[in-house]
């Protein structure tokens, strides 16, 4: 597996994973291509970044941390996704863990609004309920 940092563009593979997530009814990484196509979105602030997963060549997931809108001093995860046939072999765990470093290096709290029976994995990475200012989970 090898993660990259998205900067310029997105990742080869990307419509792939869209149309995955699409089909799976979640529209987060569609907002996503809508949010980077316009350039409203980046990543690109300090402590940001979005991270490509790659196993194989093929794009596997995606998953980012942007400044929490609602508590600025706080980072959000945020577009986080893996496609269903790369779940449950770690990669999920390993882009959040790099996401996670990035945030602990910076002494920052990271937030996340968790999708429904997402909740374990999160829990599994250290974040504890707390249903507030728009997440429903949060990192220390």
């Amino acid at each position: 597996m090898r993660l990259e940092r998205i900067v310029t563009e997105l990742p080869a593979g990307f419509d792939v994973l869209r149309a995955a997530a699409r089909a799976e009814g979640y529209r987060h990484i569609e907002r996503l291509a809508d949010e980077w196509t316009a350039g409203t979105v980046r990543f690109d602030r300090e402590g940001e970044a979005l991270m490509a997963a790659t196993l194989s060549r093929e794009l596997a997931g995606v998953g980012g941390l942007t400044i929490d809108p609602v508590q600025p001093e706080t980072l959000r995860m945020r577009r986080f996704y893996i496609r269903a046939a790369f779940r449950r072999n770690g990669i999920g765990w390993a882009l959040a863990e790099h996401l996670l470093a990035r945030a602990r290096a910076l002494g920052r709290t990271v937030t996340v609004n968790t999708g429904a029976g997402s909740e374990p994995f999160w829990r599994s990475l250290g974040f504890v309920a707390e249903a507030r200012n728009g997440h429903t989970h949060v990192f220390e």
